[in-house]
């Protein structure tokens, strides 16, 4: 099961009161075929004291253009077969590496995903994040897929599909989108790899700007990966909203049914 050379890209800046608890997450999954790269932005905080303490780990301090340029690096300088995207105040759960080895021993499957755990920045559970197949059209409206639990193929990048650093909140639902545009084949596992920290700082939060900024994005997602083109209109970035809520409802539907 240790076949596969796993690699885990971590973007990083001021982090320092969760990044060990991940850096753990990963030296703790019992799979010895691994490398863990971070990619910090020059942190100010405690994170270098940190990263220094941990002689098997690959990384950088340095200035960066944030978080989408920093995980570009990563993805570029691994060497593993497949890589992992975990963020530095989330943390995986045990056993995740042979799981996720164990489904891409299938080499026609070219990434998985699963479910994800919500948590507080004290590690409380919030409540479980449940997903769901690979849905094109979805993931137009939708990141159902959960970062931190997405593992690919080194290969994605060798073909030149990287994160779009002109997309600020959606860079992972374009990332998805794109992998899906060039036809590789995602599987979703009905299991939990991963726990993300819900706290202040993260970029998910949801004020009326965040949202208007990602649905603007959304659009930009649909005209770069599907065969047609939205005018980026006020009129049209309401429309956005409008299907994203039906979606949002079929969705619950097919959990409800699953």
């Amino acid at each position: 099961m240790e076949k596969l050379k796993i690699s885990i890209v971590t973007p990083s800046y001021n982090q320092g009161k969760f990044i060990e608890e991940a850096i753990k997450s990963v030296a703790e999954q019992g799979y010895q075929n691994f490398e863990h790269i971070i990619i910090d932005g020059g942190s100010t905080d405690e994170t270098v004291d940190i990263l220094k303490k941990y002689p098997h780990l690959k990384w950088v301090s340095e200035p960066d253009e944030g978080q989408s340029d920093a995980l570009n690096k990563g993805f570029l300088q691994a060497t593993g077969d497949v890589i992992g995207w975990l963020n530095a105040d989330d943390f995986y759960l045990p056993g995740t590496f042979r799981k996720v080895s164990q489904q891409m021993s299938n080499p026609s499957i070219a990434a998985v995903y699963s479910n994800v755990r919500f948590i507080d920045k004290d590690r409380n559970f919030i409540r479980n994040f449940i997903s769901h197949r690979p849905l094109r059209w979805f993931m137009f409206f939708s990141c159902y897929i959960p970062s931190t639990t997405f593992f690919f193929r080194k290969e994605i990048v060798e073909q030149g599909i990287l994160i779009d650093k002109t997309i600020d909140l959606s860079m992972d639902k374009d990332f998805f989108a794109h992998i899906m545009k060039a036809g590789y084949r995602m599987k979703y596992v009905n299991d939990f790899f991963a726990a993300f920290r819900w706290h202040d700082s993260n970029k998910s939060l949801e004020s009326k700007e965040v949202r208007n900024t990602r649905y603007a994005e959304g659009i930009t997602i649909i005209n770069k990966h599907s065969p047609f083109y939205v005018e980026p209109t006020p009129e049209n970035i309401h429309l956005y909203f409008k299907v994203e809520k039906k979606i949002q409802f079929v969705k619950g539907i097919m959990r409800l049914i699953s």
